[in-house]
This record gives C-alpha cells, structure tokens and sequence, in this order.
C-alpha cells in the first residue's frame, strides 16, 4: 500500500484540467489565430496599403 492515500479530488481535477488543455490545443491548431493576432495582421494590411497608396504617382498628372 501507498506510504500516503490519494486525494481523489486532486486526482480528479488534475485530469480535468489536462483534458481541457489537450483540447484547447487542438483547438488551436485546428482554428488558427487568435482574435488579436487576426486585428493585428488587418491593422498591418491596412497600414501597408496606406502608405504604397501615398507614395503612388497618377499617371494622368505626369503626362499633362
């Protein structure tokens, strides 16, 4: 027999929590990017756009 009994609680609850980090992880792979990660790269895209659209040349103002 065991030196000390097993507290079935702890045991239970472990398992629990391995259960819902296992999960998660497949979650995460499974759907991708989080919701910031996702307004991150939109905010990145749209800055980018921005400024190649400052520094563009209209080519109807060049050949008048």
């Amino acid at each position: 027999m065991a030196d000390q009994p097993i507290n079935l609680n702890r045991a239970r609850k472990a398992r629990a929590r391995l259960d819902k980090a296992r999960k998660s992880n497949e979650n995460a792979l499974k759907f991708g990017r989080t919701k910031a990660q996702k307004a991150q790269e939109t905010a990145e895209r749209t800055r980018v756009h921005t400024s190649l659209d400052a520094h563009r040349k209209d080519n109807d103002e060049s050949d008048a």
